[in-house]
């Protein structure tokens, strides 16, 4: 059973208003249990938005989502966001940060810092359990909100541009330390980065999306070994293949948005 169905899903932001916004348009796909999937885009073509109806923080004006098949009404700890700005608890210590979750579930502090402990340690900060979130670079910060997802229990980790804000060296480093998270628990994982790279390195596929609406454009299996070599010609061909999509989309997005500027001119 596929762990995440998307079938036929629009999302139309503002449907009863004069001015609509169809950010989505009849989307249809599925994410295997264990997957690593990455969504790419041009900007405003509603990556962000597919990413929240599958957390159940949106839902689709149409179509159906599903989990493991039943459909997804709402959050749910076995799916965990991830943003691109770390979400903690400026007042909370790191380690009450990861084990915040099973505080909601009524675990006891000594067992849920202990549970947290595991996760700290897998994530390399069990030594900054008790700093607190200003006093960690940004890199750590996103290692904690990971900590914290799976610490929760969570099986699914949909993650939005989570290094977008990290510099070069300290993005590179992240990437591998999440593939070594995601190897070593066999979590479900959906990306979204405008980051084509990040993309080819990252994934076991690709789903490309259409300029405004959100149209599937195609998804491409990432068939490499991984680690994989930025230098080869397997990562220049998949590198090249993603920017000619995208170029065209975006290309196409702005004759779109010349074209509406100047029927309105023509209007007023």
């Amino acid at each position: 059973m596929s762990e995440i169905v998307c079938n036929h899903i629009s999302k139309i932001w503002n449907p009863d208003t004069a001015e609509p916004n169809l950010a989505i348009d009849d989307i249809s796909f599925s994410v295997e249990p264990g997957e690593f999937l990455v969504v790419i885009g041009p900007s405003g073509c509603g990556k962000s938005t597919l990413l929240s109806m599958i957390a159940g923080l949106e839902s689709a004006t149409s179509g159906t989502i599903q989990f493991r098949g039943q459909p997804i009404d709402g959050p749910s700890p076995h799916r965990s966001m991830i943003f691109q700005q770390a979400s903690l608890f400026p007042w909370l210590s790191v380690i009450e940060n990861v084990s915040f979750g099973l505080s909601l579930q009524g675990v006891g502090k000594r067992d849920r810092h202990n549970q947290a402990k595991q996760y700290l340690q897998q994530v390399g900060l069990l030594k900054s359990a008790h700093r607190y979130p200003h006093q960690l670079s940004g890199g750590m910060q996103q290692r904690a909100c990971i900590a914290r997802a799976l610490c929760l229990g969570t099986d699914v980790l949909l993650m939005d541009e989570p290094f977008a804000a990290l510099d070069v060296q300290t993005r590179h480093q992240m990437q591998k330390f999440l593939l070594e998270i995601w190897q070593g628990t066999g979590k479900t994982v959906v990306f979204v980065t405008h980051h084509i790279d990040e993309a080819v390195y990252l994934a076991d596929r690709v789903l490309i999306l259409t300029a405004n609406p959100g149209r599937m454009l195609e998804i491409v299996t990432v068939d490499m070994p991984r680690p994989r070599d930025m230098m080869s010609k397997g990562f220049e061909y998949h590198r090249n293949l993603f920017v000619d999509h995208l170029r065209s989309e975006v290309v196409r997005a702005f004759e779109e948005q010349e074209l509406a500027e100047m029927l309105d001119t023509r209007i007023k």
